[in-house]
């Protein structure tokens, strides 16, 4: 099953967590800077840990050069950590 989750990035931070809100997102700091790509890759990384998947299964849908992104991830609903529960939308 597939669901987008709405993330808020912050590039250049001290270390790759998931720290809150922003604007209704939900906010991640990545470690990378946001050049060539870097804190993407980061954070697709971040989040195939996070979740325990393959980096495959997370794709970039919106906002490749911003730092307000649409992520597309596939996953069972069981596997859904209630602290994103709520910015996720099934598609």
């Amino acid at each position: 099953m597939s669901f987008l989750l709405s993330v808020y990035i912050q590039p250049n931070s001290s270390k790759s967590e998931i720290c809150g809100e922003h604007d209704g997102a939900l906010k991640i700091k990545i470690a990378s800077p946001a050049v060539d790509g870097k804190a993407n890759k980061e954070l697709i990384n971040f989040l195939a840990k996070y979740f325990k998947l393959k980096k495959s299964l997370i794709n970039i849908k919106r906002g490749e050069i911003s730092r307000h992104k649409v992520l597309e991830i596939f996953l069972e609903k069981e596997d859904i950590n209630s602290e994103i529960k709520e910015y996720l939308i099934s598609s």
